[in-house]
């Protein structure tokens, strides 16, 4: 009885870890998606908020010259290069602005998308990670992801 009941334990927590893993990922388009996407083209389409405050202002600037070489313009991601920031897996019950600031000085290892590892990015203060964020979350929030 025992085993029974742990093989179906296992076995609904594996149902459950891969329904979280596939639908984070857009659902069962989002692998045919970026299969026939462009290298580079955006994985979503973003909305823009009606206006952007200062810091976010500032942070796009920061987030243009820095960021969107792999996470594409408006945080939209780039097909084969980096992942959307403009997704629930970012949103700040799930990666804290902390997380950017870590991502910035550490880099990160490659746990949600196949893009390969984020390298260390040089040449940012901390003041301008705090934009980046401020602009990231801005977007996320036109977009519904709170």
């Amino acid at each position: 009885m025992r085993k029974i009941f742990a093989l179906t334990a296992a076995a609904a927590v594996a149902a459950a870890a891969v329904y979280f893993v596939y639908s984070s990922a857009g659902g069962d388009d989002a692998t045919l998606q970026r299969a026939v996407l462009e290298p580079g083209a955006p994985l979503t389409a973003v909305q823009l908020p009606p206006e952007l405050s200062d810091t976010a202002m500032i942070g796009k600037r920061a987030f243009d010259a820095v960021c969107a070489e792999c996470h594409g313009d408006s945080a939209a991601g780039r097909n084969g290069m980096g992942p959307p920031l403009v997704h629930k897996i970012y949103e700040p019950s799930h990666h804290g602005d902390a997380a950017f600031m870590l991502a910035v000085r550490n880099g990160v290892r490659a746990h949600h998308w196949k893009f390969g590892n984020m390298p260390v990015q040089q040449g940012l203060t901390d003041a301008d990670v705090k934009g980046i964020t401020r602009y990231v979350r801005e977007l996320q929030r036109a977009n519904g992801i709170d």
